[in-house]
């Protein structure tokens, strides 16, 4: 198959506290809260949206709150570490600004990354990259120079690195490559995972893939602070079609294509079963708000709208500032 997925559309993780969700993401990383609405499948969680200002593709991290959740377990098997891009000469900000919210962060000793969790021990990390076409969000309070512009890569941790990367290969049109520009590969030492870069296109970000191979791990467990999925966009639905007759043409089991509002997505599982989506650019976050408006009431998709006071009375309060 060519490599007709342009790269990260976004990624999806669970957490716990809604409010403090949004404090992360806003105040402390910098980002837009561009959709507050409910999860289409679970409708009594929050699904929160935040990106640059437009909630351009690539941009997007996005969460399942739910203050009942127990927290997950990190191991592998699992979409382990999202990796934004910031720009150069950036990470001593970073470093500063998250050891003033008492973040901890360590390094790589061989690659300019700054890795720290969030509040729920979603693994995250920061690499400077060129800057995307986009512009990013002007938060006040980030300087525009430092501000995140987007997701880089995500590392999926596995047990069998093999049938992951022959799966990425042979079917969504991954290319395998030693290292990535700014990120050397690992050697593969005695009680140190092994990593392989996988890349879409001229691999530029959020075209990346690291895969760790990690044979001695437990499998991870969901909760709050595991990512449940990640998604590739592709540029509209001709194309996204392409693809799902593709997979089960493989044998590879797919959803139908569901409408999400925002946009169209496809789900498969890839080995050892985690779940990717493949979603459209399209329609975007403006459909049901105006740009300016972003993020600042609740949104429900049309058949939904119906119980819409049941539904915000069962959702936890959400502190907008």
């Amino acid at each position: 198959m060519p490599p007709i997925i342009t790269g990260i559309h976004h990624v999806t993780a669970f957490a716990r506290d809604p409010s403090a969700n949004l404090r992360f993401y806003t105040d402390i990383l910098g980002l837009r809260l561009v959709k507050q609405t409910v999860n289409f499948d679970d409708p009594s969680v929050y699904h929160l949206y935040y990106a640059d200002r437009t909630g351009t593709p690539g941009t997007l991290i996005t969460f399942f709150p739910n203050p009942h959740m127990g927290r997950g377990r990190h191991a592998s098997d699992e979409i382990a570490t999202t990796t934004l891009s910031v720009p150069h000469a950036s990470l001593p900000y970073w470093r500063d600004r998250l050891a003033a919210h008492d973040i901890p962060t360590t390094t790589d000793d061989d690659a300019p990354r700054l890795h720290f969790q969030d509040h729920d021990t979603l693994q995250l990390s920061l690499i400077e990259s060129d800057p995307p076409a986009h512009t990013p969000l002007n938060n006040p309070d980030i300087p525009t120079q430092h501000a995140i512009t987007g997701i880089h890569s995500t590392a999926i941790r596995v047990r069998d690195h093999n049938a992951t990367a022959d799966f990425l290969t042979r079917h969504l049109g991954f290319t395998s490559h030693p290292d990535t520009p700014g990120i050397p590969g690992t050697p593969d030492t005695p009680g140190s995972p092994n990593r392989t870069w996988l890349t879409l296109g001229d691999a530029r970000a959020s075209q990346h893939i690291e895969l760790i191979h990690d044979p001695a791990a437990d499998a991870a467990r969901f909760g709050a602070g595991i990512v449940h999925h990640v998604a590739w966009r592709v540029p509209d639905e001709a194309t996204q079609l392409r693809i799902r007759e593709q997979l089960l043409s493989d044998g590879i089991p797919v959803t139908q294509v569901l409408d999400r509002n925002y946009f169209k997505s496809i789900y498969f599982r890839i080995p050892p079963g985690l779940v990717f989506e493949i979603a459209t650019d399209g329609p975007g976050f403006t459909t049901d708000e105006p740009l300016d408006a972003l993020g600042t009431s609740l949104k429900l998709p049309p058949h939904l709208e119906p119980h819409r006071d049941k539904l915000a009375a069962q959702l936890p309060p959400l502190a907008l500032d």
